[in-house]
């Protein structure tokens, strides 16, 4: 099952959450130095809010959304912080995104709000949950436009590591109805160490930083 609401709240107000490293992961920064987050922007799973206070600091209409209470509530005290007040967060279920009128229109999908999504370490949390990660996909499809992208950043289970590590069969599997995988390489996903994922990234090597540079894939997606 998904861990519970009360689990990814835990993680903030605990600070133990080793996906919080105070700043955007470098793959989503290439991924916008090279042009491929275009129009409006969803940032699903925004945890910390990193990515969605990068792109609204540069200019982009970006909304960030999390079903954790205090992964939101961290992510508008970090953007803040960071002098990017008007950066947008809300609580939200990604898997009813359909629902919303004003993301995926009135019937569900007519008219889709966003050209791209950048799930960043969100999609593998899904990994032994076909039904709730099918429901997750559709809610992709429902608010993503014709010919618009997901780009999806997910742990990898080709080396040995920390977290819901996932294959690249099971990105591709999962987007095969209305999409097109064009695009899906290895890449690195950078973390911190915390007590709950110590024992799992005992193997990896930490910078003096306390992070660490872990297996991951990159897709891009474009929906029909």
């Amino acid at each position: 099952m998904t861990r519970p609401t009360g689990t990814w709240n835990s993680a903030y107000d605990d600070d133990t959450a080793p996906w919080v490293i105070g700043a955007p992961q470098p793959a989503i920064v290439e991924l916008e130095r090279a042009g491929r987050i275009t129009g409006r922007v969803l940032d699903p799973g925004c945890g910390a809010g990193e990515h969605t206070i990068l792109l609204t600091r540069l200019g982009y209409d970006v909304r960030g959304i999390d079903m954790s209470t205090s992964a939101v509530a961290h992510a508008r005290a970090n953007a803040a912080a960071q002098g990017v007040p008007h950066a947008m967060f809300e609580v939200a279920d990604v898997l009813a995104l359909g629902d919303r009128p004003d993301f995926a229109g009135a019937p569900p999908g007519s008219t889709p709000a966003f050209d791209t999504i950048v799930d960043s370490a969100l999609f593998h949390v899904f990994r032994a949950e076909d039904e709730a990660r099918a429901a997750y996909v559709r809610s992709l499809h429902a608010i993503c436009k014709p010919g618009g992208t997901v780009h999806v950043l997910a742990l990898s289970d080709a080396e040995p590591g920390f977290g819901p590590r996932i294959s690249d069969a099971l990105i591709r599997d999962s987007f095969l109805d209305g999409w097109t995988v064009e695009d899906l390489v290895p890449t690195r996903y950078r973390g911190r160490i915390t007590d709950a994922v110590a024992h799992e990234a005992a193997h990896l090597r930490v910078s003096e930083s306390g992070q660490v540079e872990a297996a991951a894939w990159l897709a891009r997606i474009r929906r029909h």
